[in-house]
C-alpha cells in the first residue's frame, strides 16, 4: 500500500500530531490531579501576627504602581501573606 497523494499524507501527519498533543494534555492533567490529591500544598497561617505592612514599603509600592500604570491604577489594600 502506497500513499501517493500529498493531501492524504498531510492529513495523516496532522492527525498524528493532534492525537499526540491530546495525549500530552491528558497525561499532564492526570499528573496534576494525582499530585494535588496525594501531595496537597500546605497552607501556612500566622495566628495573632501583625498583618500590617510597613508604611515606607506601602508608599514605595504605591509609587511604583502609579509610575507603571501612568496614574491609571491605585492601591486599595496590601496584606502580608
Amino acid at each position: 500500500m502506497t500513499i501517493d497523494h500529498p493531501l492524504i499524507l498531510m492529513l495523516i501527519g496532522l492527525g498524528t500530531v493532534f492525537a499526540v498533543l491530546l495525549l500530552v494534555i491528558g497525561m499532564g492533567n492526570l499528573l496534576i490531579h494525582v499530585v494535588n490529591k496525594f501531595f496537597p500544598e500546605e497552607v501556612k497561617q500566622v495566628k495573632g501576627g501583625n498583618n500590617q505592612v510597613d508604611p515606607t514599603v506601602r508608599q514605595a509600592i504605591e509609587i511604583a504602581i502609579q509610575k507603571i500604570s501612568n496614574g491609571k491604577s491605585a492601591v486599595k489594600t496590601i496584606e502580608k501573606i
